[in-house]
């Protein structure tokens, strides 16, 4: 025995077009206009502002890391402190890395949260921590070498694609 096919509703006849708005989905959201991608948004989210406030953040974290090291045990750095670009003490560039760090994480917050103040600040911290992990590059290279290209993510997910939190709102 052979079922007959199945029908969107059952009260339709064959042959007759569908009820307007019968049988049809609907997509909730709205479509970003402008931006030449055929997705759809949430309203107030943007997923470039996540990613960017997500790695400012990561970027905060790896300098708080670098921080915490450098207070902690001097020693772990081969080289003498007179042998980097500014010649500081490791607990001088410590503090340097915590504080840089801590205001990081929060301003990755803000952006992640699409705060306007924050695009600002947070590429003025990117450029920061790209030039103080430029100058602590002979203690740490690949630790310093990891946080800059990182940076320039940052810079890069907040200068181009910044405002699209903005549209979607």
């Amino acid at each position: 025995m052979v079922e007959p096919p199945p029908r969107d509703t059952p009260d339709r006849t064959p042959g007759r077009p569908p009820a307007s708005g019968v049988g049809t989905a609907t997509r909730t959201g709205r479509q970003a206009t402008g931006s030449g991608y055929s997705t759809w948004t949430e309203e107030g989210f943007s997923g470039w502002a996540w990613f960017a406030g997500g790695l400012m953040v990561l970027v905060g974290l790896f300098q708080v890391m670098a921080g915490i090291t450098a207070l902690a045990s001097a020693d772990y750095y081969t080289i003498p402190t007179r042998d980097l670009v500014v010649d500081a003490s490791y607990s001088t560039w410590g503090w340097v890395h915590l504080v840089l760090g801590l205001v990081m994480v929060v301003t990755g917050g803000g952006l992640a949260l699409g705060n306007a103040a924050a695009r600002v600040v947070g590429v003025a911290l990117a450029g920061l921590s790209a030039l103080v992990n430029l100058l602590f590059l002979t203690a740490s290279p690949f630790a310093g070498a990891l946080i800059i290209a990182l940076d320039v993510f940052v810079i890069y997910a907040i200068t181009v694609h910044g405002n699209e939190s903005r549209q979607s709102r």
